[in-house]
């Protein structure tokens, strides 16, 4: 058998337990390339695949369709955050970082016992470990946040799948426990993956709702009042607006572009996922510095 072959049985297999998959490539990264330029918003509603952990199905024939996409597969992608509630802990051993140790670590300090859960063993002599949030709670992607080597997988993010092959090696279930339930994760290691409350966000970036400028204190307003799954859309809308101004003469576009981009970074974009954000946004409007 292939490798496109035990991805896609693998894969067919997961869904038969109600795990959403997707094909992924050697890399790691989701198989299909994408049928939009650069900078779209499109989460799968156009209908064509291509769009990364939003193409995840339970359905057989879906997942048919998606590898038949994909040929050069090699894996598949299990989407975390929806129905399930799945969040996966990275685990990563490399230079001086050791996730592993770490986690232990924070086990000790905090309290909190780690569970026997769904565990996979990577190729690079790490693991992921599979758990479920508590429902209505929405965890966020992070790396390295919550300690050296430890990346957190929540919604909008994806596993590797046992089975998969992966430019280092395959992808297995941990040999001494094999198929175990996914568990529930524990309290304080869930809070140590959720963010900041909003207010203390809010107190940190007050000084950004200074500008002197009336119109660009009610743009970052947009992007700060932004809810999960909104920010990256508002904050390209407010950088139209921005650009639009700046076009005018009405707005000085390096202050605007700086004072956006900050906001949406306390309000936990990354930095250079909101460049790219105003940047096609300035391209939308058609403004020029």
């Amino acid at each position: 058998m292939n490798a496109w072959h035990n991805a896609l049985e693998n894969a067919l297999a997961a869904a038969d337990r109600d795990y959403p998959v997707m094909p992924l490539s050697r890399n790691k990264v989701p198989a299909i390339p994408s049928p939009h330029e650069r900078g779209h918003s499109c989460k799968g509603h156009c209908g064509q695949p291509g769009h990364g952990v939003h193409d995840a199905t339970t359905v057989p024939a879906d997942v048919r369709r998606l590898f038949d996409h994909a040929p050069r597969a090699a894996g598949y992608g299990v989407a975390c955050g929806g129905g399930l509630r799945l969040i996966g802990l990275d685990l990563d051993r490399h230079g001086a970082a050791d996730g592993v140790a770490e986690l232990n670590r924070l086990a000790a300090e905090r309290g909190f016992t780690i569970p026997r859960t769904l565990t996979v063993c990577t190729p690079s002599d790490g693991f992921h470990l599979w758990f479920t949030a508590p429902e209505g709670v929405t965890v966020p992607n992070s790396a390295g946040r919550i300690g050296p080597g430890i990346d957190v997988r929540g919604t909008g993010g994806y596993l590797v799948g046992p089975g998969s092959i992966g430019t280092k090696g395959e992808y297995i279930l941990h040999p001494k426990l094999g198929e175990v339930d996914v568990q529930p994760v524990p309290e304080a290691l869930l809070r140590l993956m959720l963010p900041a409350p909003i207010a203390s966000v809010q107190r940190r970036t007050a000084p950004l709702l200074r500008t002197r400028d009336a119109a660009l204190d009610g743009l970052v307003r947009v992007v700060l009042d932004a809810q999960e799954g909104q920010r990256n859309n508002r904050l390209y809308w407010a950088a139209t607006k921005m650009w639009a101004h700046a076009a005018d003469g009405h707005m000085d576009a390096t202050h605007g572009e700086r004072t956006l981009v900050e906001a949406a970074v306390a309000r936990g974009l990354a930095e250079r996922d909101a460049l790219r954000t105003v940047a096609s946004a300035r391209r939308t409007a058609g403004a020029v510095r």
